[in-house]
């Protein structure tokens, strides 16, 4: 906006703003990451829709706190304006700016949850004028309707390479290797531990084969991640089970892959299957969050299942997939096929829209 000071959000008038997307979060999670992603989609489909609270790029629209009191009056055309929490401590300031400032607002949750929740969450999740339900599983755990709308993903930033060995030469990596990779946060709940076991056992039997970890550790886990070091350094394999840190251009190492381990123990939904879906690479994931929703199994497959937290039954996914090329290279395939058909960031902010816009014509 014309006026706006260097290194400032862009302000809004919040007259003209119909949805408000509270993030009360400081540091980055995977709520705060649908944020970033879904809000300029969905503001490019006509939505006039900014955010409040910190943690957020300067790139979004941004209201701010104090112009929460000018909200008393609807935006012109509209009954009420949509505040759409995904936390306990976005729902609440929603209920008390509804109920107790008489501020003409309609409430949105989504969850991501699958686990019983806690007497106040229901009391809170209660208190909302519509949920929704980041797979059918997470609506299981809910006591009340909720319209079931999963993540999609940008799939022109996440697409196969036109030529895999170029994109292998960018990252220094080894043209003529297959390369599988395991991406996400490196700690005990996200599996790194037995994706390493796996490749462990797998790639010495597989000279053909490197394996790429890419995420970061945070302080609290960096022993954890010494010590897998230490146990591919050990074994022989320290230039073969490579630790590549944190990567803001994550969508270039999708590129790369022929296969991608997803071996989580526990996961609210779960992205990065998605991701390496939409790559063209073929997935075996752990049966959590929501990748059985995801990843298709059997005549059409596009991955595999395993159960979580079992080392074994990881192995042997995975090698079922590194040993048979052209099942694996039409799994991808597939996998591509699904996730334009069903997954796509844009079909995620146009069911959000009619939940919005179904709230609005309840008056």
């Amino acid at each position: 906006m014309s006026g706006q000071p260097a290194g400032q959000p862009p302000q809004v008038d919040p007259a003209e703003i119909d949805v408000i997307a509270p993030n009360f979060k400081h540091r980055l999670s995977g709520v705060t990451s649908t944020i970033i992603q879904l809000v300029p989609v969905q503001r490019r489909l006509g939505r006039r829709i900014a955010v409040l609270g910190p943690g957020l790029p300067d790139s979004l629209p941004h209201l701010r706190f104090r112009d929460l009191m000018r909200l008393r009056q609807p935006p012109p055309g509209r009954p009420a304006r949509v505040w759409h929490a995904r936390r306990n401590i976005e729902m609440l300031p929603g209920i008390v700016l509804r109920d107790l400032l008489r501020m003409p607002l309609r409430l949105v949750f989504t969850s991501a949850s699958q686990r019983r929740h806690t007497g106040w969450t229901k009391w809170l999740i209660n208190q909302m004028d519509a949920v929704i339900s980041t797979s059918e599983k997470t609506a299981r755990y809910l006591k009340r309707d909720s319209a079931v709308i999963m993540h999609g993903i940008d799939i022109e930033r996440f697409a196969p390479a036109s030529d895999k060995a170029s994109a292998r030469r960018a990252l220094n990596l080894p043209e003529q290797a297959k390369i599988v990779g395991c991406f996400g946060r490196v700690r005990a709940q996200k599996g790194t531990d037995l994706f390493v076991e796996a490749m462990l056992s797998l790639l010495p039997h597989r000279p053909e084969w490197v394996a790429v970890i890419a995420g970061r550790a945070t302080s609290k886990h960096k022993a954890f991640e010494r010590d897998l070091k230490n146990r591919a350094a050990q074994a022989g394999l320290g230039e073969r089970i490579l630790f590549v840190g944190e990567q803001t251009n994550i969508h270039e190492w999708y590129r790369v892959l022929d296969l991608f381990v997803a071996p989580q123990r526990w996961e609210g939904f779960g992205l990065t299957p998605l991701e390496a879906m939409a790559s063209e690479v073929a997935v075996v994931a752990t049966e959590v969050g929501a990748f059985n929703e995801i990843i298709v199994t059997g005549p059409d497959e596009t991955g595999l299942l395993v159960a979580a937290d079992h080392s074994v039954g990881l192995t042997l996914g995975c090698a079922e997939l590194m040993d048979d090329d052209p099942r694996r290279i039409m799994a991808g395939k597939r996998g591509r096929t699904r996730v334009s058909e069903r997954f796509t960031i844009e079909g995620e902010a146009q069911a959000i829209g009619k939940v919005y816009d179904k709230l609005m014509a309840g008056g």
